[in-house]
């Protein structure tokens, strides 16, 4: 009998172990892997692209040895790393820095989707997920692991990689960009921003950033409205400049290359290049314009020539070189917008959205607004910075924006229009509310203060080391509390009733039409409605009894 036992016992094994196999977390494995096919599919789009434009070329300049370096340098170049151009006429390396802001959205989302899906691991709603620092480090070896060997590879080729710029910039996307994954596949927990916010910003400045249930805060949402509303008025400015000057962005085509597979190629990096153009539009429109060379500088209020500048159709969107006019001027209408968005989300949030501090005194909303101006300002600095670079060594060392120039500007625009904006907003909306009866927020009564209730887990700061914790799952609601004076039922528990010597089986229920107990206790006697009604109690002084009432 025994030796059956132990036969059922080694028979069951394998299906608890196939069980633990399928509902365990992955490793640090399928991390690399992840990173790794990140970083492959990015090269391999870029090299598709590059191939196909360099089989249909008529006239290649090389073999298709360099279509693949140039691949290599485009994908680096996409990560923000600088590329240094070794085959030029003077002899000297000339470096090459600004990348195109479309190609950066290739590898961040590659990079965004592996760690997404590495953390979740194809795991079920109940399944527990791959601990956040595993997938996160997984990815970002596993895309280096790639990013190393196709930036030796690309050293080869006439577009070499800065090693400084490289080794700085390929490694902080990777961090950045699988750090978002894991964070969205663990439902974006608060935690890691309330820990950066409560290092950077003061205890009064932390819930416009960030709110109480881990959304964004009025100042957060506000400057990223503000700063939608620069960049789409870039766009709207490049365009209608475009337009102007469609005549010598038409001639721009021919006089760069000839045929059909070389207008589409400058085509397509002008697309590439349109958010960087957009972001130029909006520096030209904030004030301090854009650099087209060293000491060449492109403002409202005039414009100088720049010889050295080639032929291309963006730069023929560039204003006439001369005095600024009255047309030139109107494009301060754009922060102007700008800013008004922007206050309009403060004033609105400083009524509606106060949470614990009610409404916002007008000292509070306008340095809401004035807070979410520098946000702003912020935001529009590091796209001027990632917008620009050196196309070259002398005159053409600095091109684009100066990103504190930007932001400086930014912040000046938006945060005087924001304030006057949000205060009037804030004003306008109080008056309505007075006008349909509700009582002014200042002469309500304060309530009753109620007991504390305890804090719900969902908005508890997590501790440090517990950043990719994820929320636990849906189960059944907690049972409610029971109330101190509600009465304990004995019969509520099977198990309580047979303690007590409750019978298992009522089957006759004659005792119980009866009057009879089953449990042996004395029935409850009926009241009696013939008792005499009891006399109130006498008085302290009373020496004679009182009638009955």
């Amino acid at each position: 009998m025994a030796g059956v036992i132990q036969t059922t016992v080694r028979r069951s094994m394998p299906a608890s172990l196939l069980l633990r196999v399928r509902h365990r977390s992955p490793g640090l494995a399928n991390g690399l892997v992840g990173g790794a096919l990140a970083a492959g599919l990015g090269l391999a789009a870029f090299t598709v692209l590059v191939m196909l434009l360099w089989v249909s070329s008529p006239y290649p300049d090389s073999g298709p040895g360099g279509a693949l370096h140039v691949a290599a340098a485009l994908w680096l170049l996409a990560h923000g790393a600088e590329l240094v151009r070794v085959d030029t006429l003077s002899g000297a390396p000339a470096p090459m820095g600004v990348p195109p802001l479309l190609l950066a959205v290739v590898p961040v989302w590659l990079l965004h989707r592996a760690a997404r899906d590495t953390a979740e691991g194809g795991a079920r709603d109940n399944a527990p997920l791959m601990p956040g620092r595993t997938a996160w480090a997984g990815v970002v070896l596993g895309y280096l692991a790639v990013a190393a060997p196709a930036a030796l590879y690309a050293a080869g080729g006439a577009l070499r990689p800065s090693w400084t710029w490289t080794a700085l910039c390929v490694p902080l996307v990777a961090l950045v960009a699988a750090g978002t994954g894991v964070w969205t596949a663990y439902g974006r927990p608060s935690g890691p921003l309330e820990q950066v916010l409560g290092a950077v910003l003061p205890r009064g400045a932390r819930h416009l950033v960030l709110g109480p249930d881990g959304r964004p805060g009025v100042a957060a949402r506000a400057a990223a409205a503000g700063a939608t509303v620069l960049i789409a008025g870039g766009a709207v400015l490049l365009t209608v400049s475009l337009g102007w000057h469609f005549g010598e962005t038409r001639r721009t085509f021919g006089r760069l290359t000839e045929g059909w597979s070389g207008w589409l190629a400058v085509l397509l990096l002008c697309v590439t290049l349109l958010p960087n153009a957009a972001v130029w539009a909006a520096a030209y429109a904030l004030g301090p314009g854009f650099l087209l060379g060293t000491g060449v500088a492109v403002t409202p209020l005039g414009a100088r020539a720049a010889p050295l500048l080639p032929p291309f159709p963006l730069l023929a969107a560039v204003p006439d070189p001369g005095a600024g006019t009255a047309l030139h001027g109107t494009v301060v209408a754009l922060p102007l917008t700008a800013g008004v968005v922007v206050g309009w989300f403060v004033g609105r949030g400083s009524v509606t959205g106060g949470g614990r501090f009610g409404v916002w005194t007008t000292g509070r909303t306008a340095g809401a607004a004035a807070f979410a101006a520098g946000l702003c300002g912020v935001l529009m600095a590091l796209l001027a910075g990632l917008a620009g670079g050196p196309l070259g060594t002398a005159a053409l060392a600095r091109f684009g924006p100066v990103w504190w120039q930007v932001g400086l500007a930014t912040t000046v625009w938006l945060g005087l229009t924001a304030a006057a904006t949000a205060l009037t907003v804030r004003a306008w909306r109080l008056r309505r509310s007075y006008r349909r009866g509700e009582r002014r927020a200042d002469r309500v009564v304060a309530p009753r203060r109620r007991p504390a209730l305890p804090r719900s887990p969902q908005r508890e700061r997590l501790h440090r080391g517990t950043w990719f914790k994820r929320k636990p799952g849906r189960s059944a609601p907690a049972p409610a509390p029971v109330a101190a004076d509600e009465p304990y039922l004995l019969l509520d528990d099977d198990g309580d009733d047979r303690a007590h010597g409750a019978p298992d089986d009522l089957r006759d229920l004659r005792d119980l039409r009866d009057g009879t107990d089953p449990f042996g206790l004395r029935p409850r006697p009926e009241p009696l409605d013939d008792l005499p009604t009891a006399s109130p109690p006498a008085a302290p002084g009373d020496t004679e009894p009182r009638p009955p009432a």
